[in-house]
């Protein structure tokens, strides 16, 4: 059961309309690598898990990142302010000006309708655990770039404090798979000759490399208790 609470996780306000740059946060609301999408993959991992601490974690954390949709969306009617008006934004860029009537709608910067497809869901723990952790990371990304673009300082306060959280969500998946790291598709990782073989493809630096000893992935967290 989910529950709406009309506060959001941090106010938020912005300098001045600019509606170019609500174009560009239209990515973290409806892109590959935005808040809709890591919501609906957490969610969506969720509803085979059977560890009970894992399944909450995917369900608290899927629900954040829907609030943090809701922020971002809430940024972008900010930053388009009242008026339905093309010229404000680059052609190819207009759709929320001919379509939407500025609602902050499930498409990303360039227009494109979110998809399933965005969704990395395998029944398998470990996989779906790295997919997230590498999800967050590009979530890091993409507010990094948003964040080098926009000079507004309520703007630069909101996207820095959904940049936070990524890396909170980030640290979390990382213990969580700590736990899980020797089950499901990682019970048999190097057990064979094949898995301690380095292929140099490329005849100069790759054999400064090998695999004699393959070991599990480890993503260590000493700071966290």
């Amino acid at each position: 059961m989910f529950r709406h609470d009309k506060n959001l996780l941090k106010d938020l306000r912005v300098e001045r309309p600019n509606p170019q740059y609500a174009v560009l946060l239209q990515e973290q609301v409806g892109g590959s690598n935005g808040e809709l999408s890591a919501g609906m993959q957490y969610i969506s991992q969720s509803l085979r898990v059977k560890d009970p601490q894992i399944k909450d974690l995917f369900l608290d954390i899927g629900a954040e990142e829907l609030s943090h949709m809701e922020m971002v969306a809430t940024l972008v009617n900010l930053l388009n302010g009242h008026e339905v008006d093309y010229r404000t934004v680059n052609g190819g860029t207009i759709q929320a000006h001919v379509v939407n009537g500025l609602n902050p709608g499930l498409m990303n910067a360039s227009g494109n309708p979110w998809t399933a497809n965005y969704i990395a869901v395998t029944g398998d723990l470990c996989a779906d655990l790295l997919s997230d952790i590498a999800a967050e990371q590009r979530a890091k990304v993409v507010y990094q770039y948003l964040m080098r673009q926009i000079n507004d300082k309520y703007v630069l306060e909101a996207l820095d404090f959904l940049l936070n959280r990524e890396e909170a969500h980030n640290t979390m998946f990382r213990e969580a798979f700590n736990k899980v790291s020797q089950t499901g598709s990682n019970q048999s990782f190097g057990v064979t000759e094949d898995s301690k073989l380095y292929f140099d493809l490329s005849n100069t630096s790759g054999q400064n490399f090998n695999a004699n000893q393959p070991t599990p992935p480890s993503f260590n967290s000493p700071n966290r208790h």
